[in-house]
C-alpha cells in the first residue's frame, strides 16, 4: 500500500521515509526504560483522536500487518515496540471527564494516575491508580492495577465499568456488563494480550480520603531478619485501611543499604490515622537509623517520592512473584534484599492480605498471594547491562520456585514466563483472544522471538533464551 493512499489527516511517521530522528523519537521517545529495544515498527501513528486509532487499525488491516499500542510507555520490556507493526502512540490522546453524580470518570489510556487524581481532587474525589505518577492507566488497568491501598480496596481493574474499543478488524464498539461482556472480563487482567485497542475507560471512582498519615522506619540492612519478620508478623492484625510495604534501598543522604518498613494509612481523621498506626509505632524494633512517626502525607507527596525512586533517564530490569503463603518469606527474600547491585536499585515486599484472602470477582486476573515481591534494578550506564540483568536472573532462579506465579506488569516474557492466571482463566482468556482476533492483528504477548501470536502464553514456568 502506497503512503499516498493513507488519509492525509492521519498523523503518521513511516519508517522508510521519515527523518531518522523523527522516526526514532516516535519509536521510543516515550519509552521510560532507557534500555531501548532493537525492534522497528513499519509506522507510528501519533493518535490525537479516537478516529486516528480507528484509522490506524484499519490501515494495519490493509497492510496485513500487526498493531501495537503505547499508552504510558512504562512497560519495562517496551511491549509497544514491535517489528513490522503499526504502533499506535496514544501520548497525545488526552481525555478526562468526570460525572460526579454517577461517580464515574472516563479517561483515555495515556492518562496517568496522577493526572486523573489531580482532576478528581478538585471535586473531593480520587481513584486508586498506580503509585508511580507517570504510569499510563491503559497498561496499569489491563494488567490488574496494584494501586493505592490495593491490600484493602482491591485491584484497580475491579473499577472498570465499561470500555470503548476498536476491534482487531477495525470496528469501534462499546463494552460493558451487557454488551460484549467477555471483553470487559478480559480487560481486568489480560495485560498486553487484550485483543482490541482501548480508546476510553469508564471507571468507578471514590470519595477522597480526608486524612493520610505515614510512619517510616529506616534500619541498616544488617537488621534485615528481625525487621522483615516483624513487619510480616504484624500485618495480619493490622488496620484494614493501611498500606504496608517493606523496601530495601539506599536512601538519599544515607550511604548504606537499608531495610525500610513503611505504613501509609487512609482514614477519616488524623486521630483515626494515629490509632491505626499505633501498632507499628509501639512494636517497631529498636536500633533504627531514622524514625518518622505519624507524618502527614498526601497523594501528591507520595507521587513525588515514587518519582524520585523511579528516576527518568535510567536503565531498568524488573522481576516479581507472589511468594507462597506457607514458606519462610523473610528467608526466601533475604538475598534479594541484601545484595542489590546498584545504589539506585530497590527490592519491595507488599502486603496483599486481606485482598488476597477474599474470593476475587469473575475476571481474568486470578493469581495472588499474601506476599507480593518485586525487584526494580536501576542503573545508568549500558556497560552495566549484563551484570545487572545477571543478578536479577540469579535472584529469581532462587525465588521463583517459592512463588505461586507473577504479576504481568513487572514481568518480561522474553526472559521468563510463569503462571499469570489460574489454569482455567488462562484457557478462557486464550480462547477469547482467538475469538476476537483470530488473525493475530493485535501484537499481544512479547515472548522470546515474538512468537506467541494468537496462541498467547502457556501459563507455566519457563526460562527463555537459554537462561
Amino acid at each position: 500500500m502506497a503512503h499516498t493512499e493513507v488519509d492525509s489527516s492521519l498523523p503518521i511517521v513511516w519508517r522508510d521515509s521519515a527523518d531518522p530522528k523523527d522516526y526514532e523519537e516516535a519509536r521510543v521517545g516515550r519509552v521510560f526504560n532507557q534500555r531501548r529495544p532493537q525492534r522497528f515498527p513499519i509506522a507510528v501513528v501519533l493518535a490525537e483522536t479516537d478516529s486516528h486509532v480507528l484509522q490506524a487499525v484499519q490501515l494495519a488491516n490493509k497492510l496485513d500487518c500487526r498493531v501495537s499500542v503505547r499508552s504510558g510507555g512504562h512497560s519495562w520490556a517496551a511491549w509497544s515496540v514491535r517489528d513490522n507493526a503499526v504502533l499506535i502512540e496514544l501520548g497525545k490522546l488526552k481525555h478526562i471527564s468526570v460525572d460526579k453524580e454517577a461517580m464515574i470518570a472516563s479517561v483515555s489510556p495515556s492518562t496517568t494516575g496522577q493526572m486523573l487524581n489531580d482532576t478528581l481532587s478538585a471535586e473531593g474525589l480520587m481513584f486508586c491508580g498506580g503509585h508511580c505518577p507517570d504510569v499510563g492507566l491503559g497498561g496499569f488497568l489491563l494488567q490488574g492495577g496494584m494501586g493505592w491501598n490495593c491490600r484493602n480496596w482491591g485491584w484497580a481493574c475491579e473499577n472498570i465499568l465499561a470500555l470503548d474499543v476498536v476491534t482487531a478488524n477495525g470496528e469501534a464498539i462499546h463494552v460493558d456488563a451487557k454488551e460484549n461482556s467477555d471483553l470487559l472480563w478480559a480487560s481486568k487482567g489480560a495485560g498486553p494480550g487484550f485483543p482490541a485497542v482501548i480508546t476510553r475507560f469508564h471507571l468507578k471512582i471514590r470519595k477522597q480520603i480526608p486524612a493520610m498519615l505515614s510512619s517510616t522506619f529506616l534500619y541498616p540492612i544488617a537488621r534485615y531478619d528481625e525487621v522483615m519478620n516483624w513487619i510480616i508478623s504484624i500485618t495480619p492484625s493490622f488496620d484494614s485501611s493501611t498500606e504496608i510495604v517493606a523496601v530495601s534501598a539506599t536512601p538519599p543522604g544515607i550511604d548504606q543499604l537499608c531495610i525500610i518498613p513503611l505504613f501509609v494509612t487512609f482514614q477519616e481523621s488524623d486521630e483515626e490515622c494515629r490509632v491505626a498506626l499505633q501498632q507499628a509505632n509501639s512494636t517497631r524494633p529498636e536500633g533504627y537509623l531514622i524514625e518518622e512517626v505519624n507524618k502527614r502525607t498526601s497523594l501528591a507527596k507520595e507521587y513525588k517520592d515514587q518519582a524520585n525512586a523511579n528516576p527518568h533517564g535510567h536503565r531498568y530490569c524488573a522481576e516479581n512473584g507472589y511468594v507462597k503463603n506457607d514458606v519462610d518469606v523473610a528467608e526466601v527474600l533475604k538475598k534479594a534484599f541484601t545484595t542489590l547491585p546498584t545504589s539506585k536499585a530497590f527490592a519491595l515486599w507488599y502486603a496483599m492480605a486481606p485482598c488476597s484472602r477474599r474470593e476475587l470477582p469473575d475476571m481474568a486476573l486470578s493469581m495472588q498471594s499474601d506476599h507480593y515481591f518485586a525487584l526494580y534494578t536501576i542503573w545508568k550506564d549500558e556497560k552495566d547491562d549484563d551484570r545487572c540483568q545477571a543478578w536479577v536472573r540469579e535472584i529469581m532462579k532462587e525465588v521463583a520456585p517459592q512463588c505461586e506465579g507473577a504479576y504481568l506488569g513487572d514481568s518480561d516474557f522474553q526472559v521468563r514466563q510463569t503462571k499469570y492466571w489460574t489454569d482455567d482463566k488462562a484457557r478462557t482468556l486464550m480462547k477469547l483472544r482467538n475469538k476476537w482476533d483470530p488473525a493475530g492483528r493485535i501484537c499481544g504477548y512479547l515472548d522470546h522471538g515474538d512468537q506467541a501470536g494468537v496462541a498467547g502464553l502457556l501459563n507455566n514456568d519457563e526460562w527463555c533464551n537459554g537462561y
